[in-house]
């Protein structure tokens, strides 16, 4: 038997007591984004998703949750021909029972460390591409089939091509199937689940630093449309801040070469997402209130020109909330704050980053 949304909501109550429920009062971010067409969620996953007030908070803020971890080839194949699915099962009948929908990510993640060591130390045998094929057409279709439609979008290929060079990442499917492995994913995928939405996914972002991964990314979803490979949307991860360099501050965007980038794409008939927002403050110096200002003026930038696309349908967070954001463990601040990157505290107390939100989604043209 499910639960409502609202049932399960007032089953947290204790939970959001805890948490001062700060949030209880304001308009829910799903609807603002529902007002202007677009659909609000989160990424929920390993110990977000075993707290209940975290479980709450995305219940009650959220239209659609994606699985952070738990459909990835890591947590799905422990070994060739095993499935592992109690984790994501988990979070789909959670999701199933509070009224949210689910996107999927991912099934087809093209660095080799993101494989199972299983399947980079692979033997491909006598016919090694007709077994490379067998094997993502596998994992795709088995993946896909089980949820049907459970998931109405997918991650089909997540950060195909690497940012240093602008080319595709090379992995144990490349020798023998070079660039088709993608396309193979996308067929599967689409076969399995034809009125899903299929999506490239990466982090290609606005900073400078990013030009010739932006680049990259056109040449292939170019290159596969040419191919008449089925992909529907360009998933845009929206990691704000230094990526990968140790101490850059919030002041190295690029807004007109990232509008050119998103006209180009939806150039190609594509559509919009932004599947992992949050900002990485960790080259933001000074207490907690500036840190958290200059954060949210930053998002509500990047926000107000993304969202000024109409085809962009779907926001979602990579997590609500500090108290287990990704960013804690990755990079840490120099001066070994905790980072304040998510819309709510670790307290699970809304700040500016969620106001920031919100005017956004007030802004942004109706779709």
């Amino acid at each position: 038997m499910s639960l409502s949304r609202r049932a399960w909501l007032g089953g947290a109550g204790v939970a959001l007591a805890a948490a001062g429920a700060a949030w209880a009062d304001e308009p829910p971010l799903r609807d603002l984004a529902a007002a202007k067409g677009l659909r609000f969620g989160s990424a929920i996953g390993g110990r977000s998703f075993g707290d209940a007030q975290v479980r709450a908070l995305v219940a009650a803020q959220c239209a659609l949750v994606v699985p952070e971890n738990e459909l990835k080839w890591q947590a799905l194949r422990p070994a060739p021909g095993v499935f592992a699915f109690d984790r994501a099962d988990a979070i789909l009948g959670w999701a199933a029972q509070t009224g949210l929908a689910v996107r999927g990510h991912n099934l087809f993640w093209t660095a080799p460390k993101w494989f199972p060591a299983w399947v980079n130390s692979y033997d491909f045998g006598s016919r090694p591409a007709s077994e490379a094929e067998r094997l993502i057409v596998e994992h795709v279709t088995t993946v896909v089939t089980r949820y049907g439609a459970r998931i109405g979008s997918w991650d089909v290929v997540n950060e195909a091509i690497d940012p240093a060079t602008g080319e595709l990442r090379a992995n144990a499917f490349t020798p023998y199937l070079g660039e088709r492995c993608l396309d193979i994913a996308f067929h599967a995928a689409r076969a399995a689940a034809p009125r899903a939405q299929m999506v490239y996914n990466d982090y290609m972002g606005w900073e400078a630093g990013n030009e010739r991964h932006r680049a990259g990314v056109l040449r292939l979803l170019g290159r596969l449309k040419a191919r008449g490979v089925p992909v529907d949307a360009l998933g845009v991860q929206s990691h704000l801040g230094p990526g990968d360099l140790p101490t850059a501050p919030l002041d190295r965007a690029q807004p007109e070469a990232w509008r050119r980038f998103l006209g180009e794409a939806t150039g190609m008939d594509l559509g919009l997402l932004v599947t992992e927002f949050d900002v990485d403050d960790r080259g933001v110096p000074g207490d907690v209130a500036t840190r958290d200002a200059e954060v949210a003026a930053y998002a509500k930038a990047y926000l107000d020109l993304t969202l000024s696309f109409p085809q962009l349908r779907d926001v979602l967070c990579w997590g609500l909330d500090d108290r287990y954001s990704w960013l804690q463990s990755r990079s840490p601040r120099a001066d070994g704050a905790r980072k304040r990157g998510c819309p709510y505290g670790e307290d699970l107390r809304p700040k500016p980053l969620r106001a920031a939100m919100a005017e956004a989604f007030r802004a942004a043209p109706r779709r």
